[in-house]
């Protein structure tokens, strides 16, 4: 018998072996789905605060907590799943063809085939019926564990290459898989434990592919409205023809050429392409240079923008012209009429911590050939000051301004459409994980914040972990609303990086302790990361966007 905790509230013994599944519906939580209700059945569980899935053996004392779907790791359980059940029904209908799973548009993740024919709507619709029918069946979804050379022998007669690729890099004599109703799939993360869960989601076509469109986390039974974001699909189009050059879309395949010893070489292709995306934007700006007067950055956290901003601005001047960055930073209003969030805290990230009038006349005043005195704002008063700096727009000469509000119109009221260009810059990787599970953005971007915090201000991963999902509240509502209106969208992504900061990343995740409030995500990225082939920071350029997190740029940082 052991000893189970739920919540750190219900203690129940039970026979060793039962699974977490079992457990919950002797104590009464398997609830059944209900739709328009707030009663969810759980979709994982925590043990011992790592996540697992519900059909996972308990064999010891522990604490469980149920996931629910609406939750953050409910949600990503849900979405995993959904994926899980697209490639099996592509599996099934077309064995011949490999599905791939690409960036997140929206709610949804695009799918293609990597043939590049189009999805026919006879197709998308046998897919999504045949899709139904499983969740229907209420068919299990099971753990099953295979020898490695077994495991790899089913990828292989399964066309399924990166996963071929990441398993080579698995050095344990069994390998765990997915399986439901004969399909299997290497088991990248938890996935629910029957299909019937998985009631509520949309295939719907999309370019040459289709977008697996799933609920919004707080709202776990309900569709939101579709809401195309072009510029998203642009870098999606982009990624696959840098990786047709780079022969690298994968973890797998990263690791592949990481272990052939041509890794240095392939950092050097990533770069010159970055910059080369880089030199076709400053190439664009010049194309407009008659009309564009200011030009407008933003980005989520750690998105690069701080870098990319000075490696367009080289770019702009190898064209003849003269960029002028402004911090908008300058501009927060004095302190005493800041306003204050829901738990009377001042906010800085919100537009009416920034005077707007005042900017605007500041823009005014230079696109009409007056010379203004920029302010600097002390951090340690609170107020605003002039800085005795004086500048003027003269030939040549263009504004950058880079902050989290550049996308939002109600930043530049008074400023013509015309006279603005606006880039939206993120760390949108396409590099997948296999062929059917993805790297999540906001990991990426995490594992960098988290880099970048611990050797530049002092913080550990907990502080950077504890503090995310704030950072995400404060991007969901100042920046991506308004990232489908951007001009031109630059993905800061390099794809090799993650190998690289494997290296800061996991010793600072290592620290965090199954005691501490952040331990869950701390093991979720740790799993993630460790089957990354780490990178040394050698190879990394100094002028690298990447220097801005591990440091060394010269740039500075």
């Amino acid at each position: 018998m052991v000893t189970v905790k739920i919540d750190d509230r219900t203690a129940i013994s039970v026979p060793a072996g039962l699974s977490a599944k079992e457990i919950f519906e002797r104590a009464g939580l398997q609830q059944e789905l209900r739709e328009g209700t707030a009663a969810h059945a759980p979709l994982a569980v925590l043990v011992n605060r790592e996540l697992a899935a519900l059909t996972a053996p308990i064999d010891a004392d522990c604490t469980l907590s149920p996931v629910y779907p609406d939750a953050p790791m409910g949600a990503e359980v849900y979405r995993h799943s959904l994926c899980f059940l697209l490639a099996k029904a592509a599996r099934e209908l077309v064995p011949k063809r490999r599905l791939l799973v690409s960036m997140a548009i929206g709610n949804g993740y695009y799918h293609y085939f990597d043939d590049n024919e189009p999805i026919s709507p006879q197709l998308l619709e046998a897919l999504s019926s045949r899709m139904r029918s499983d969740v229907g069946a209420d068919l299990p979804i099971q753990i099953v564990t295979y020898s490695w050379s077994d495991a790899l022998a089913y990828f292989e007669q399964s066309n399924q290459a990166d996963t071929v690729a990441l398993i080579e890099y698995i050095n344990d004599p069994f390998v765990q898989l997915n399986e439901c109703d004969g399909y299997r799939d290497l088991h990248i993360a938890p996935l629910v434990p029957r299909t019937g869960l998985l009631s509520v989601w949309e295939l719907i076509p999309y370019r040459r592919g289709m977008l697996l469109r799933f609920p919004h986390t707080k709202k776990p039974y309900e569709m939101d409205l579709f809401s195309d974001i072009p510029v998203l699909y642009d870098i999606a189009e982009e990624y696959e023809q840098k990786a047709k050059i780079l022969n690298a879309a994968s973890i797998g395949a990263l690791n592949r050429i990481n272990g052939s010893g041509k890794i240095q070489d392939f950092v050097m292709i990533a770069e010159t392409l970055q910059n080369k995306k880089l030199s076709a934007i400053a190439d664009r700006i010049a194309e407009k240079s008659d009309t564009t007067k200011v030009i407008l950055i933003a980005g989520p956290s750690s998105s690069g923008k701080t870098t990319s901003a000075k490696k367009l601005s080289i770019h702009l001047r190898a064209l003849g012209f003269k960029p002028i960055a402004i911090e908008l930073d300058n501009y927060f209003v004095d302190r005493n009429r800041t306003p204050l969030d829901k738990d009377g805290k001042p906010d800085f990230e919100c537009l009416e911590a920034l005077d707007i009038e005042f900017l605007n006349q500041q823009l005014l005043d230079l696109f009409s050939g007056k010379e203004v005195e920029l302010p600097v704002f002390d951090f340690k008063s609170g107020s605003r000051k002039a800085s005795g700096i004086t500048i003027s727009l003269k030939n040549n000469e263009l504004l950058i301004l880079e902050g989290i509000h550049g996308l939002n119109d109600e930043l530049t009221p008074q400023v013509p459409a015309e006279n603005k260009l606006k880039i939206y810059v993120s760390a949108l990787t396409q590099l997948n994980i296999d062929d059917h599970n993805r790297v999540r953005t906001t990991d990426y971007r995490l594992l960098r914040r988290m880099v970048r915090d611990y050797n530049f201000r002092g913080h550990d991963a907990r502080a950077t972990l504890g503090m995310w999902s704030s950072v995400q509240r404060g991007e969901r509502r100042n920046i991506f609303p308004f990232q489908g209106s951007a001009d031109i969208a630059f993905n800061s992504a390099l794809d090799y990086e993650l190998g690289v900061l494997k290296v800061f990343a996991e010793p600072l995740l290592q620290a965090v302790k199954p005691y501490h409030p952040e331990y869950p995500d701390a093991r979720r990225i740790q799993a993630f990361i460790s089957r990354i082939s780490p990178i040394s920071p050698q190879y990394v350029p100094n002028d690298s966007i990447l220097r801005e997190f591990i440091g060394s740029s010269v740039f500075g940082a």
